[in-house]
Formats: structure tokens, sequence, C-alpha cells
């Protein structure tokens, strides 16, 4: 058949290790020859950053802003080790942080529910959409090792030279202590990007934080969704027959627990970050995990919820077999090509999109899976296959629908 044509492109950020290998192999199986891929791109692995002094990072971002829609691969956030093995010139920061800053975005997390891989909270019928707020906390949090006894204090310096002063601790030996912030214009992107996205879903929408114990901090996070809520929001809710609903982080656990699933949890940026591996896990796989950062202004950077597969890219070096589970990662080039076409009024690169993730789907429930989801499948006798034959399998169900 003719090659689906793209008329604008969508920026490619590719990455490093296992997703890197999985990346290309996805591109050559099953987008290339079916559509006439039309990227600009970015090379986000971290020897071509430290090249850049990461530049490309930057780039990257900004290109996202200009034509709206990007794919991201997994990539390496550097640590003292990967100091010493990729010789770096800085301890780059996440590229995903950097990103999210200049896009100013909100990062939506679902999992992808699928027959035979049964959520390990029986309750749970729907998927959880988690949004986790991208900017700031611990993040971006200053921190000081207390040496001795000594007094800290929080203080804020006004342009004219007032001071504003608050004890944090009197120690009378070591310790440690952090700074941490977020502004307002960011909480209130968070609170649209919110909103805006539980009535493109049109599911309700939770939000939760510990405003009884941070009566300042969390509190003005708080305040500042219901003040856009009430304000913007609540008639179109109305309308669309969907909630906000307010409440603690901790009572918000225990009602996620309890539930059917079916909604979106907005989260702080450390809750959403830890909230989005245990929701990933209880249904089944965190390569199992969409995520996409959406922005106020109408950027959308999609990705898998995973990283980069470090374990299993040391076997593929050897030449050794994996088993690398790459359905997060064909989902996030899915879900970009699906905006690109939506954006561009092309029908014909949407519905390549759908059929792309139903015949993941329809592949893993036909039994043909990757060892970690054959580990938990309710499937009997399923075929393990490793991590390119998977991909191949995936071609020939694709193959069948399209035929």
């Amino acid at each position: 058949m003719a090659k689906i044509k793209m008329t604008t492109p969508l920026v490619e950020m590719d990455g490093d290790e296992m997703t890197r290998i999985l990346w290309q192999w996805i591109k050559d199986e099953l987008l290339s020859p079916f559509v006439e891929l039309n990227t600009e791109y970015y090379d986000l692995g971290l020897k071509h950053r430290n090249e850049t002094d990461d530049k490309v990072t930057v780039d990257s971002a900004e290109a996202t802003k200009k034509y709206g829609v990007a794919v991201k691969c997994a990539t390496i956030t550097p640590n003292a080790a990967r100091m010493t093995e990729y010789d770096l010139k800085a301890m780059y920061k996440s590229p995903n942080g950097t990103i999210r800053a200049i896009l100013d975005g909100t990062v939506f997390r679902a999992p992808i529910i699928v027959k035979g891989i049964e959520p390990l909270v029986k309750n749970w019928k729907k998927p959880i959409t988690i949004a986790r707020h991208a900017y700031g906390d611990v993040y971006k949090g200053v921190e000081m090792k207390i040496p001795a006894a000594g007094r800290t204090e929080l203080v804020y310096t006004a342009e004219d030279g007032t001071q504003t002063k608050e004890l944090i601790h009197e120690f009378d030996g070591p310790g440690i202590i952090q700074g941490m912030h977020n502004i307002n214009a960011s909480i209130e992107s968070f609170a649209r990007s919110c909103f805006n996205y539980a009535l493109d879903t049109k599911q309700d929408l939770w939000f939760a934080t510990k405003d009884t114990i941070s009566k300042k901090y969390d509190h003005t996070f708080k305040d500042i969704f219901q003040e856009i809520y009430d304000a913007e929001f609540a008639d179109k809710f109305k309308a669309a027959g969907i909630e906000y609903f307010y409440t603690l982080i901790d009572d918000a656990v225990a009602r996620v627990m309890r539930s059917e699933g079916g909604y979106i949890w907005a989260c702080k940026n450390y809750d959403g970050d830890v909230m989005s591996d245990m929701v990933a896990t209880a249904f089944g796989s965190l390569a199992m995990m969409t995520s996409v950062l959406v922005s106020p202004h109408g950027y959308y950077e999609y990705e898998a919820a995973h990283g980069t597969v470090q374990r299993h890219y040391y076997k593929h070096l050897k030449g050794e077999e994996t088993s690398t589970n790459s359905v997060a990662t064909i989902f996030a080039w899915s879900g970009a090509l699906r905006k690109r076409g939506e954006l561009d009024g092309n029908k014909e690169l949407m519905e390549f999109a759908d059929k792309l993730e139903t015949a993941c789907i329809r592949t893993i429930e036909d039994g043909k899976m990757t060892k970690d989801l054959a580990l938990i499948t309710t499937i009997e006798n399923p075929v393990v296959l490793n991590s390119l034959d998977f991909i191949k399998a995936i071609r020939t169900t694709l193959e069948g629908m399209l035929a």
C-alpha cells in the first residue's frame, strides 16, 4: 500500500541504551514501512548531550514549541558512576526536567489495559491516569549538610532590600536541611492542563495535597486549583457530566485503592513520581504505561514512562538475547502520530496510530509477549519472544489489520 504522508514534522528525540535499540527497530519494522516519516531529529543520547554541553536538549524543547508535537526515547540522567562511564564534562540535569521546565507542562501517565494482564488490585477495572506536576519541589531543591550546632533560617529578600525570616531549626548537632520552591504561574498552568485534559477525556479529576500540615505551600496548590476551577471550569465540568474532587493525599490513596479506576489523579511533582510507578506496577508493568507532557500552550511530548533498561542493554552488547517490552515506547510513537494527525487534519495518520496500538494489544492477547508479561499473565502457555521478534510479531498483526 502507499505510505501515509505527513505534512508537518514532529520532533524526534532519540535516547539511550536498550530503549535506543528498540527505538530503531520500531521505526524499521512498525513505522517506516507504512508511514513516510517526517521528523526533526535530535540525538539526546548521553554521549551527544555531553558533546553539545546539553544544548541539544534545550534545542529539542524549543523545536517542540515550534512544531507542537514531540516523541521522546528514554534517556539517562547521569550520576557519579555515569560521569566516569561516559567521561562527562558535567553531571547534566535530567533531560525530562529540562524539557518540562521549557514547555511548562503537566505529565499524564496511564496504564495500557490488556486482557490477560490483570491488575494486582482486584477491583481496578478502568485505567487510573496520574497527572504529575512537572516543576519544582524536591526536583529543584537546594540541600545543605549541617556540620554542627547552629541556627538555620529561611530568608526572603525583597527587591527593596527588606527581609522576612523564618526559623527552620536550631541544630544542637549535625543534620540536614532542604529548601524547595514553586511558582504560582506553574501551578496555574498545572491546574489548567489537568482541567482541560479531564474535559478532553471526559474523566473525573481528583487532586490531593497535604494542606493540613503544609498550611502555606500545599495549601497554595489547593487554593489555586479551586480558584481556577470556580472561575473557568465549573460550568464546563457540569455540562460534560464530570466532577472535580479535592481531598488530602492520604485519603486519596485510600480512595484509589478502593475504587474501580476511570479518573485522573492530579499529584504534586514528588507524589506523581511515586504514585505513577505504583499504579503502573499494580496494573502489570511499567513498560505498559503511557506518558504525555501536555502544555497549556498547546505543546505535546510523548514518551514511555520507564527508563533506558540498562541491564538488558549490557546483555545486548554481549550478544546475549533479551526480551524487552517495547509497548510503552510504541505507544509513545502512536500517541505522537495521532496528535500530529489531529492537529494537521490527517485522518489517515490518526487511524494508523489507532491500528498500531490495537496491533500491540492483540498480539499480547493472542499469547505472544515479552518475558515480563509472560511472568504475570493469566493467558495459558504464552509464547515468550525476544525483543526484536516481539516487534516483528506486532508487525505481522498490523499487516493483517491493514490488509
